[in-house]
């Protein structure tokens, strides 16, 4: 399902000229009413191998008593329908099957022997000029533009409800040959299959790629490429773990450089290893977003909108969405996916005043970064526009900045990308009692929100973490050790928000003075002493602006002990430029 807070489904507000649309989320209505079936007890199973050994478990499924529908032989993992209740547990017990596990509660739809073509929307063309909108300033994307509007060899995928292909502000920018649907599970490349079901989609492209042709509004990356990968079933609108790992497959083979996911794999808000359905969805998406990272794709995610500490989860009340929700008990293993997978950047939503939005997730280590997702304003289908909320408005302008950044250092990798985005972000301090961590790094905005400005300039070229884990022990009351780090294949400065994370062992932290020296002998306080400090150890992220020091060279940690009695250690420190 598409992200959202407690409502269900899109809530259309108002409708002046263009749709105004709230929240993109759900009715209050418990879950989707039923569709009409493929078949009474028809249920969709993945079936896990290792990568490139499907197939004996392939052999085994009709044996079985089912159906091999898609098979992802890359990543091991096979998609098979069943009506025999016994179809699991006989499937578990074949040689070479690592896992099996039910991707929904309810039946397959109809649609699924036959998917439905959506229809092309009827297009208006607009007459209002573009402005500069307040989360396109907010991230400094106008900014950005007079170094780039964006390359067309950069393609970002939208995986989601469909995209309006003929829209007004996207048709430009818009790529069908690397277009498709994996509603269902199953690659459809039939032209117009990756056209909406839901405004949803369309809303999320025009945040990355709206062109800039003077009517409608402006995206981040306006000349850049978008494709669809269509991944909500028509009826339900739910997105499901098949689809997400066809996506997410056929993403990496099209070569796109950026997905943008604003949705969780249904039918779990949180997906718990203890279960064995559930267990099964994990391994499989955690597989096929990996497959995409290794072809060189960064996946960008939204959070979630249920206002919820993803580090210390309690209570799902929401799942299973495709029959009947129920409460049950849920820890920090269970995980929403993809935003809290390994090779997944998640993104919050903060509203124009830079406050966490009311309805965004967080967690310490759950966020990388944030941005506008309040009120936002982009394209709807047929050639119309209207303002949305959600972590799902803020995840596009993540994916759109981004693109940006590999318009202009098009060998970028993935990590480079992500690191480079979480250095140039601009830091925000906490703004309520919840939010835990730095000005420079917390739990509310990771990061911080995303500079598009500084992200394609700044006179640097990323390059990513250098690290030092060497242990260097601290003389208790004795002289300042060092701890060097060596850099090299940067060009320019230093970047005005270098980070600087520090690990230190001591039972008494308030005897430790730290600085950062730069290859040309300057110094830079990141932390004094204090005798009233008596916590143990220092694990923190410092933010210096060393934009006047040339990056190359040796740079190093200096620690002294200033007091007596208590002895400790660095245990690792490293620099993101």
């Amino acid at each position: 399902m598409f992200l959202r807070s407690q409502f269900r489904r899109a809530v259309i507000a108002a409708a002046v000229g263009a749709c105004a649309v709230v929240g993109l989320t759900a009715p209050a209505s418990a879950a989707p009413a039923a569709p009409s079936a493929a078949q009474a007890g028809l249920r969709s199973y993945l079936v896990i191998t290792a990568p490139n050994g499907t197939a004996g478990a392939k052999s085994a499924v009709a044996t079985n008593g089912g159906s091999v529908y898609a098979s992802y032989d890359a990543i091991g993992v096979v998609v098979a329908h069943s009506t025999a209740t016994d179809f699991a547990t006989k499937m578990r017990a074949v040689s070479g099957v690592q896992q099996v596990g039910a991707t929904r509660t309810s039946d397959l739809p109809a649609q699924v022997s036959n998917p439905p073509i959506p229809a092309s929307p009827t297009q208006t063309v607009p007459t209002a000029a573009e402005t500069n909108r307040v989360d396109m300033t907010q991230i400094k994307a106008d900014q950005a533009w007079a170094v780039t509007t964006g390359s067309p060899s950069v393609t970002v995928g939208v995986l989601d409800t469909g995209v309006d292909d003929q829209h007004y502000d996207l048709k430009a920018n818009f790529d069908a040959s690397k277009s498709g649907s994996c509603a269902y599970g199953k690659l459809d490349t039939r032209v117009g299959s990756w056209r909406p079901e839901g405004t949803h989609g369309t809303h999320v492209a025009g945040t990355i790629a709206a062109a800039k042709n003077g009517k409608g509004m402006v995206g981040v990356a306006p000349s850049v490429k978008i494709a669809s990968v269509r991944i909500a079933e028509t009826p339900s609108g739910l997105f499901f773990a098949e689809n997400t790992i066809c996506a997410f497959v056929f993403s990496g083979d099209q070569g796109f450089k950026i997905t943008n996911n604003s949705y969780y794999t249904d039918p779990w808000l949180f997906n718990c290893p203890n279960n064995v359905d559930q267990a099964a969805i994990l391994e499989g998406v955690k597989r096929a977003a990996a497959y995409a990272e290794g072809k060189g794709v960064l996946n960008i995610a939204a959070a979630g909108n249920e206002n919820i500490n993803l580090a210390n989860k309690t209570t799902d009340t929401t799942s299973p969405n495709d029959s009947t929700p129920a409460s049950r008990p849920v820890t920090t293993a269970c995980l929403a996916v993809p935003n809290e997978l390994p090779s997944v950047l998640a993104v919050s939503s903060i509203n124009s005043s830079n406050v966490k939005s009311s309805f965004s997730n967080f967690g310490t280590d759950k966020i990388a970064v944030t941005a506008p997702g309040d009120n936002v304003y982009s394209t709807l289908p047929g050639g119309t526009y209207g303002n949305s909320s959600g972590t799902s408005m803020a995840t596009p302008h993540v994916a759109g900045v981004a693109a940006l950044m590999l318009s202009v250092n098009p060998s970028l990798t993935p990590a480079q990308v992500r690191a480079r985005l979480a250095t140039e972000a601009d830091d925000l301090a906490c703004s309520d009692s919840r939010c835990a961590g730095t000005t420079a790094k917390n739990n509310f905005y990771g990061e911080g929100r995303v500079d598009a400005k500084d992200a394609v300039g700044g006179g640097t070229t990323p390059g990513g973490t250098f690290e030092n884990t060497t242990d260097l022990a601290i003389p208790d009351a004795g002289a300042a050790v060092t701890s060097p780090i060596t850099v090299t294949g940067i060009s320019g400065n230093a970047p005005a928000t270098l980070k600087v994370d520090v690990n230190v062992v001591h039972p008494y932290r308030g005897d430790v003075v730290i600085d950062l020296v730069a290859p040309d002998g300057s110094t830079y306080r990141l932390k004094g002493s204090s005798t009233n400090d008596a916590a143990d150890n220092i694990v923190a992220t410092y933010t210096v602006n060393a934009s006047t020091e040339v990056a190359n060279g040796t740079w190093n940690l200096k620690l002294q002990d200033l007091y007596r009695s208590d002895v400790g250690y660095l245990n690792s420190w490293k620099l993101t430029f």
